[in-house]
């Protein structure tokens, strides 16, 4: 599962790293990790792919809770 555009209204250009290096730090920036765990090979791609699917999933149902909140308001 992989969960684009979240949370970007339509028409907002948004910034990113070069080369895909968001997926990367996404984990660190949710604080999922240190850096420093990136760095010394204390994690590898297959737990970075693991946070960050847990991460679309939280993300997503956050959105899907929110979408349903505002329609039965």
């Amino acid at each position: 599962m992989s969960i684009h555009g979240r949370g970007a209204p339509s028409g907002v250009d948004l910034l990113s790293l070069p080369d895909g290096e968001d997926w990367l730090m996404r984990p660190v920036l949710e604080g999922l990790c240190k850096y420093e765990s990136l760095k010394d090979g204390t994690l590898d791609l297959a737990d970075i792919a693991f946070m960050n699917e847990a991460l679309d999933v939280k993300f997503e149902n956050q959105n899907r809770i929110q979408e349903h909140a505002e329609r039965n308001r």
